[in-house]
């Protein structure tokens, strides 16, 4: 291989992964070194990331990315958004709670009556999401916070103990809702009227900085070599997918497809309008000062969670390629099209049966196969996605004529070519890595492997990885 080398740890909300990318100007690769499962944990207080153990994996993968190659100087760490812990003295207090967790709901309740959504919306810029560490940070107990002396988020949790250097990234510190905008700096007004206390808030660092070198047993455990260190890339694994959509000239919504369903689109601007407002779209950071103004669809969660459903009550693995295989045969007018961003979707649990639940209040036929349950949820998220494609474009004032889909929806071909129908425009798909090559590509421009913008950067993986064109059928119920 060829180019400078940099590992990424990538965190998703199912499994997580350690990556090698090598990256020059004509180079854009990554090796797979590990993938080991991300599987919650419930306690009698909740829901938990075990997040210890997504760290041990980190690690063993970390030494095997140095043992195959010693010129890693560079490490990146992405995650998930808005969860946390809590540590004092440096002694992490418990497992970080998971956003499904049910004590968000208290949460809620207390913030918004001391600042309605609708203010918020003008400190923060993001669409409500009852998941928001503002929220998570009202759900804990007053003496937990005041005990604790410091809050992370994972990607800087796993940072701070790669290094020692506790600092919050800020693409995904915008995630928390606790960020004043314009500026991007703690909004110490609302930290203080929320009660969350200002000292817990680490200094914030940008993607492409420096977090710190790895600490003397860490790269000694790992094989490091001098000069080993961590920078920070766009945390937030929507972020860094956002650096690897390959837009060029076009004007194009994007879509970060995994669990998650992140649809929407670049500007240069904060949209805070009433429009933006009511249709519930969010301003996040983005690498390089931009804005990711989109919208959150609940995503590959909802065909997922039905996979598992039906394996516990068969005790077998369903094959989820021969499932979509199946979907694909049954007609999509014969199926409902329901809306995958019911509340009702959101905690895990029996996906079939809350389908039939939606279904019977709506007055609706519900589905009877396995079969056309996947369809009707490939044809529920096609219509999510292009509506908020296409609204996202309205908001931000994009005249959005192509849709890109990375990450893991990306290999589903039925669903990328209903999005295609139903949002009547081509549909671009992949890269599937997005987010792992996002995260690499900052680190290779900080460490002088590539230059230039964003766009240059795009460029990039516009040449090397080139994706999947789905045409637009006039038949859009086919």
């Amino acid at each position: 291989m060829s180019g400078g080398a940099v590992a990424a740890i990538d965190l998703g909300a199912t499994s997580g992964r350690v990556i090698v990318g090598h990256v020059g100007p004509d180079t854009l690769e990554t090796t797979l070194v590990t993938r080991f499962p991300n599987e919650p944990v419930a306690t009698g207080d909740g829901l938990h990331w075990d997040v210890l153990s997504l760290y041990g994996a980190a690690l063993k993968g970390l030494r095997e990315a140095f043992r195959t190659e010693p010129a890693i100087t560079s490490i990146g760490v992405d995650s998930w958004a808005v969860d946390y812990a809590l540590l004092r003295d440096g002694r992490m207090l418990g497992d970080p709670f998971h956003y499904r967790d049910e004590r968000t709901a208290a949460g809620v309740d207390a913030v918004h009556a001391r600042v309605p959504h609708a203010e918020l919306f003008e400190r923060n810029g993001l669409q409500f999401l009852p998941f928001n560490t503002l929220y998570q940070f009202a759900a804990e107990p007053r003496d937990v916070l005041a005990f604790a002396d410091t809050a992370l988020l994972i990607p800087d949790l796993i940072g701070y103990w790669l290094t020692g250097v506790a600092r919050a990234e800020q693409t995904n510190a915008s995630t928390t809702g606790l960020l004043r905008v314009p500026g991007g700096e703690w909004d110490e007004e609302l930290i203080a009227s929320l009660g969350v206390p200002r000292s817990i808030l680490p200094p914030l660092i940008a993607p492409g900085e420096t977090l710190g070198a790895l600490r003397t047993d860490v790269a000694a455990a790992l094989g490091a070599g001098a000069g080993a260190h961590v920078t920070a890339i766009g945390s937030h694994d929507t972020a860094s997918a956002v650096v690897a959509v390959p837009m060029q000239a076009d004007a194009a919504a994007y879509i970060s497809c995994g669990t998650w369903g992140l649809v929407g689109v670049e500007v240069d601007r904060l949209v805070l309008t009433p429009e933006a407002l009511a249709a519930n779209f969010t301003n996040e950071g983005g690498v390089d000062g931009r804005v990711r103004l989109l919208h959150n669809v609940m995503g590959l969660w909802v065909l997922s969670e039905a996979v598992r459903t039906w394996e516990r009550e068969e005790g077998h693995r369903i094959d989820l390629p021969t499932l979509l295989d199946s979907a694909e045969e049954v007609p999509a007018a014969s199926v409902p099209v329901f809306d995958v961003n019911d509340p009702r979707f959101l905690a895990p649990g029996d996906m079939p049966a809350r389908i039939d639940a939606w279904c019977a209040e709506h007055d609706v036929a519900a589905p009877r196969t396995r079969a056309e349950y996947a369809r009707s949820i490939v044809e529920s998220l096609a219509q999510a996605f292009a509506e908020a494609s296409l609204e996202a474009g309205r908001i931000g004032g994009v005249d959005v004529r192509t849709i890109h889909i990375v990450g893991g929806g990306a290999l589903n071909e039925l669903l990328c070519q209903r999005t295609a129908d139903r949002a009547g425009m081509p549909v671009l798909a992949g890269p599937v890595e997005a987010t792992a090559l996002g995260n690499v590509l900052v680190q290779a421009r900080a460490l002088g492997l590539v230059s230039g913008s964003l766009e240059a950067l795009r460029d990039l993986v516009a040449h090397t990885h080139r994706p999947r064109r789905y045409a637009p059928r006039a038949d859009r119920t086919a």
